[in-house]
């Protein structure tokens, strides 16, 4: 996969998801969150946000939890023309976050707040899981 989070500043909240074992995920990868609490990565715009992969995993190793950070600032691709520093940002697909719509929230796409503005498409650092 391509355009990974890179972490800033450390997580301090973390969560174990269910995983497929023939996936590889690499670390930094923006997970959506599917059901019994499963995640894979993101592939669309709008998925329902599960947290940044904490650690490597590879294609039928057996494993299948991998632990996902919550929080933390990281720096993450954008998709959009222009983002303003503390806008609401979603996924906006395959590890790629936009500015966050209202019609978004329900869908559990919220990633976090952007600590930097961007004028087009580039990487930005977001407050993931801040919504103050």
């Amino acid at each position: 996969m391509a355009n990974e989070a890179v972490c800033i500043e450390i997580p301090t909240r973390f969560r174990r998801v269910t995983v497929a074992n023939g996936t590889g995920i690499a670390i930094g990868t923006l997970m959506k969150i599917t059901d019994p609490n499963t995640a894979e990565a993101t592939s669309a715009d709008n998925d329902s946000f599960a947290g940044i992969a904490w650690e490597e995993k590879t294609a039928n190793d057996g494993i299948t939890e991998i632990t996902l950070a919550v929080n933390g600032v990281w720096d993450i691709t954008t998709t959009d023309a222009a983002i303003t520093v503390g806008a609401f940002v979603s996924i906006g697909g395959a590890n790629l976050v936009s500015t966050m719509a209202e019609v978004d929230f329900p869908t559990g796409a919220f990633v976090g707040k952007a600590d930097e503005t961007c004028s087009g498409t580039e990487v930005i650092r977001v407050r993931v899981g801040e919504v103050v």
